[in-house]
This record gives C-alpha cells, structure tokens and sequence, in this order.
C-alpha cells in the first residue's frame, strides 16, 4: 500500500475540513506540524510526501529511500529543493489558482483599513470615548475615499488581475506592470513600468512571486519615489520589500501607510522592525485561509495525489 505522509497538515485543515478521500489512495499519516529534525523519522518510509511550509532540503531529500512524489500544499514551492528531485525522478506539484478570490478579497480588507481604521474606531467606541463626546461623531484618523484614486498592481498575473477588477468596482484608475511587455489599456488597466506606476499610484499592490529580480523591489530608492500619502500592500512574499527600509519610511512619513500579511521571516523575529513601525498594519498570512480556499487547495492536492498514481500527473513544477 502506498504511504502518504502530512509533514504539516495544520494550518490546512484545523479541523474544520478532513483528510477522508486521501485514505482512500494510501495509508496516510497525518502531522500538524514537523521540525526540521522530526522530518526524516517521519517520512522514511514514504512514498508520498506533502508538505506545506516544511522544508525539504537535497540532503532530506536523498535520505529518503522509497519517496516518489512530493505535494506542495500551497502555490509557491522553494521550501522544496525541486532539481535535487527532479535528479530522483521525483515529481514536485504545486497548488494554482485556489486561493485568488480569497487574496484579492484580503488586499481589500487591508486597504480598507488603512482608509477607515475600523478597529481603531470600534475599539475606542467600546472604551467610552464616543460616550463622552460632545459632538455626535468623531474621528481617529483620516478617512480617505477610494473612488478616483490610482492602483497600481506590480504582478499581474491571476491575484493581481482580480485585485485589479475589484479596484476598478470602486472606481479607481488601475496601472500595472507586466513582464511581458505590454501597453495600452486593456480590460480597464493602464499597462505601463514600474518608475510610471510607482510614481502615481495612491495605493500599491504586490502581487509577484518571489524571483531574484522581484526580491527588495521594494526599497529605499523606489519608496522615495511614492507619493507621500500612498499606501503599500502585499499578500504575495514577505521578501519583496526591504523592511528596514519600509520601516524608515514609516517612522519619516514619506508614505502614508503600509498593510502586510507576509513579512521576510515567518513568524517575525521580535526585532523585525516593522513591529513598532508607524502606520503599519501586519496580520499572520491569513489572505489564503478562509475555508472556501483551503477546501479548494485540499481538493486540488487530492487531484495532484491521484493523478501521480495514475499515471497522468499534473501541476508537475520541476519536469
């Protein structure tokens, strides 16, 4: 029988979903979480591995002896070595396309934030303040109106797209860039570069993957060139953004605000500098995990598993 090991199933599942159908294609040994150490005593015997955020290194790799596939429970896969697989003959799949309405739904929720400062308000209505006011409303922070302001999209790939089409509801401009090359307007986006869209972006979206050209494209020089009232947000790779200097830029003013749901090193060492940085919403990668996504992402890796043992493998990144 084929054995399929979870290394870390649990901020797939929680419990709010189960793991019945992939029983049916092997014996299946499920843990919530694994550490580097646990990995190798855990998969040994494994002919499937799947894997979340768990790293399986060359060397992990080549020390397990039966292993034939492995799983990636998420769209992004360096937490795999793929070409020491690949010497295996060991295909790697991915996830595509599960979480894109959740994400683009977050970059919103995020935004939304920054221009309302919900928790704020509400917080400060539950400790008194509106109770002792004496004029009828009052506000903690500006409040800023979406409709005829610029988004600017840097990835526009599916997420990006669909960000770009939930920005345009709320009648915003929306300028992006595209690798390959494109210009004009096309569905309601302004194709243009980067210099153009930093420039006049009131609200920046990143929607890339992590590349070695993509890593610190945000940085100092291209933060000076935002307007100082602009807004930065990524759901994508926390390593697209040099946080030291985002962090200045937050402490100096010289924008107005960023909204981070992934950050370089995860979770955040307790000196990350965007901890205690002004105007700085973080939250703990969360964009994908609302259960209509993770129910798609759990499906599509079953579909994965079962298309490897029938011989017609798909999502396959390392081919």
């Amino acid at each position: 029988m084929t054995t399929i090991v979870v290394l870390d199933g649990y901020t797939l599942n929680p419990g709010d979903l189960n793991w019945e159908n992939f029983k049916e294609l092997g014996d299946v040994k499920i843990y919530d979480r694994t550490l580097p150490e646990e990995i190798i005593a855990r998969a040994e015997q494994a002919d499937i591995v799947l894997t979340n955020k768990t790293v399986l290194s060359a060397e992990t790799i080549n020390k397990l002896p039966n292993l034939k596939y492995i799983g990636v429970l998420a769209t992004g896969y360096n937490v795999v070595d793929t070409e020491a697989a690949r010497e295996r003959d060991i295909p790697v799949t991915n996830i595509p396309t599960y979480g894109t309405q959740s994400v683009a739904q977050f970059v919103f929720a995020l935004l939304l934030e920054l221009c309302h400062r919900v928790q704020r308000h509400g917080d400060s209505v539950h400790e008194g303040e509106w109770s002792q006011c004496p004029d009828f409303c009052y506000t903690k922070s500006p409040l800023v109106e979406l409709d005829g302001k610029t988004m600017g999209i840097i990835g526009a790939g599916r997420i990006g797209l669909q960000t770009a089409h939930i920005a345009r509801a709320f009648g915003m401009r929306v300028l992006a860039v595209d690798d390959g090359g494109k210009s004009g307007i096309s569905d309601g986006v302004e194709w243009t570069d980067l210099t153009t869209l930093l420039k006049e972006s009131d609200v920046i979206s990143l929607h890339c993957p992590l590349l070695e050209d993509t890593r610190r494209i945000i940085r100092a020089e291209r933060l000076a060139l935002m307007k100082p009232n602009c807004f930065l947000i990524n759901t994508s790779r926390g390593p697209l953004i040099d946080e030291a200097d985002l962090a200045e830029a937050l402490h100096k003013g010289t924008i107005g605000g960023a909204a981070l749901d992934v950050l370089a090193v995860e979770p955040p060492t307790a000196d990350n500098p965007l901890l205690h940085a002004p105007n700085c919403i973080i939250t703990p990668h969360i964009a994908w995990a609302t259960k209509e996504a993770r129910s798609r992402l759990m499906d599509i890796a079953y579909d994965n598993v079962r298309g490897f043992l029938s011989g017609t493998s798909v999502n396959v990144v390392n081919r």
